[in-house]
């Protein structure tokens, strides 16, 4: 059974030179996105049936690896000088979200 990946270089590949930059210079941020790999790679060997859960604990991993994701992209976004989605128009890398 071909389970797919969800790495954070191919979901957002317009943000890598940011994800590059925000791995080596904010630890919050890299252990974040360590933890987001290891969920996606236990929510993957689950999916494989090389890990056994309950619907119910791999529906609670899906569930944290969304936010963890989500909070991922607004510290990319703001990076990249973006807005982050707080509905505030950050587009200034300083502004608070």
């Amino acid at each position: 059974m071909y389970v797919e990946h969800h790495p954070l270089s191919k979901d957002f590949p317009e943000l890598r030179d940011e994800l590059r930059n925000l791995r080596a210079s904010d630890a919050h941020f890299a252990r974040l996105a360590e933890h987001y790999e290891h969920l996606d790679k236990r929510i993957c060997a689950v999916e494989a049936d090389l890990e056994l859960l309950s619907d119910e604990q791999l529906s609670s991993l899906k569930q944290e690896r969304v936010a963890l994701k989500d909070e991922l992209l607004r510290m990319l976004k703001r990076a990249a000088g973006q807005c982050c989605g707080c509905g505030k128009g950050c587009k200034d890398k300083g502004a608070a979200a």
